[in-house]
């Protein structure tokens, strides 16, 4: 509901005037360069509310209105008005700071953080109180890069912890399936079906959780050796040949349309990375359909391959966190959650970029941007 603006009568123009003066040999040239050029958004405003000055900072942060405690209700709720003209009328009252952290402040469609200072404007002799200025710093970025490194460490943290849980596991799995698979020849050759089917079963799901413990071994790796360069067509080939057989199982057709003078590329990893794309682009086609493998060289420093299947596409949503570690989309038992992941690690261990987009015509495509000559 609307808040209680009342004012007191409007004061002489005069005794605005003069208070501008005033509050200026405190403020340092009000309205002038020193203002201008602070990194914070600031307003003044007299004993009422009412808005002297604003530097351009202010105005990119807050709606401009003729009072402050309009300003900010306007951004936040216009239902807390009164909240706000209590509060900064408190503060030009009784001398004390309000401090409002963290504030969701809506602009032109856009929600921003931040932090507002409002602190009483004395005069030169600190006996009076002329006014306040809000000062308002723009916290929005500063939180974003804050839960980034947080995001960063916990992922961290979980490669640190994923590495270990691995090692301690692969030992006993790696027995295990030794012996699963003697059992197996013994019961084939005594001819005993059943158990041969019970221990098939039990040799499935112990292969994938060999798959699962290398993928985190994998994943937990940080550095990637300088191997030899390579032709980048010659990688996707090794690549995509072990797929081939598979591909034309599923009645997939592979296209390769490679642009020539690509400068070479140091292999590395980058066969792991073209497979899991390889792989990835046949999952997502499971009745038959088209990956086409493109090259191409941008200006004269990175080299751009594109994979781009037919397949159902993704949730735009998605188009970030299907890069993070154990998100996958594809049904329960059929995906791990880390080939990306690692994709994105190795290609970032390059100095480039992996991107996943949704093709207008169906399906998606996976870019990779490769820096050449490093």
């Amino acid at each position: 509901m609307p808040g209680d603006t009342r004012s007191s009568p409007e004061r002489p123009k005069a005794a605005c005037q003069g208070l501008k003066q005033e509050s200026s040999s405190i403020f340092g040239l009000l309205g002038g360069p020193v203002l201008q050029s602070l990194p914070i958004g600031v307003v003044i405003f007299d004993p009422e509310l009412r808005v002297i000055e604003a530097n351009s900072r202010a105005a990119g942060m807050v709606e401009p209105a003729d009072r402050i405690d309009t300003s900010l209700a306007k951004g936040t709720d216009e239902a807390t008005q009164t909240a706000w003209t209590d509060q900064l009328r408190a503060v030009v009252t009784t001398g004390k700071t309000a401090t409002f952290e963290n504030l969701n402040y809506r602009l032109h469609e856009q929600k921003r953080l931040l932090r507002i200072v409002c602190a009483p404007l004395r005069d030169p002799a600190g006996t009076a109180i002329l006014g306040g200025a809000a000062m308002i710093e723009d916290m929005t970025e500063r939180l974003n890069i804050h839960n980034r490194l947080a995001e960063a460490e916990r992922l961290a943290a979980v490669g640190r912890l994923a590495s270990k849980v691995a090692h301690e596991l692969n030992n006993p799995m790696d027995g295990i399936l030794r012996y699963i698979n003697l059992a197996i020849r013994t019961m084939e050759h005594k001819k005993l079906e059943k158990p041969k089917q019970y221990l098939a079963q039990c040799r499935q799901g112990l292969m994938r959780m060999v798959q699962i413990v290398s993928e985190l071994l994998e994943f937990s790796r940080s550095t990637y050796a300088s191997c030899e360069r390579a032709p980048i067509e010659q990688i996707i080939e090794d690549a995509v040949k072990t797929m081939e057989p598979r591909a034309e199982a599923m009645n997939i057709r592979i296209v390769r349309d490679y642009a020539p003078n690509i400068p070479e590329v140091r292999s590395g990893s980058l066969f792991q990375v073209f497979m899991n794309l390889a792989k990835n682009a046949l999952d997502a086609m499971p009745g038959g359909g088209e990956l086409r493998i493109t090259t191409r060289l941008e200006g004269d420093s990175t080299a751009v391959v594109e994979f781009r299947d037919t397949g159902p596409g993704f949730e735009p949503a998605d188009a970030e966190a299907i890069f993070q570690p154990f998100f996958t989309t594809k049904q329960t038992g059929k995906g791990t959650g880390l080939g990306l992941a690692i994709c994105r690690d190795i290609i970032e261990g390059y100095h480039g970029r992996i991107t996943a987009d949704n093709c207008p015509n169906g399906g998606c495509a996976f870019t990779v941007c490769l820096p050449v000559g490093r």
